[in-house]
């Protein structure tokens, strides 16, 4: 199965940019961005599949990027101009297709505070 490793979280002040990055120790078609706020569900933030179709929430269009670099299994998320409720521990995932993506393996998470 493969591994995911997640680095990039830290603190911000509003309006600042940050960029997670995982990595990856084999290439995955699927793979996605989730986060978790404290007292709320996971939710999925952004996501691409193969090499160019991405989606994203609402929340975050316009303002997040999910990019990745194949040739070292690394998926990234460029973060801009933060606002305080994209507080969160943000995650990475990744899985196969079948009839949809199918986000089954997970890293340990990276803390993505941001201050007002």
């Amino acid at each position: 199965r493969v591994q995911l490793v997640e680095s990039g979280g830290g603190s911000v002040q509003a309006g600042g940019s940050l960029r997670l990055s995982c990595t990856a120790s084999e290439y995955s078609f699927c793979m996605g961005w989730y986060r978790q706020a404290p007292g709320k569900e996971r939710e999925r933030v952004a996501s691409i599949v193969g090499d160019a179709s991405t989606d994203y929430i609402d929340s975050v269009k316009g303002r997040f990027t999910i990019s990745r670099d194949n040739k070292n299994n690394t998926l990234h998320l460029q973060m801009n101009s933060l606002k305080p409720e994209d507080t969160a521990v943000y995650y990475c995932a990744a899985g196969p297709w079948y009839r949809s993506c199918i986000h089954d393996t997970w890293g340990q998470g990276t803390q993505v505070t941001v201050s007002s």
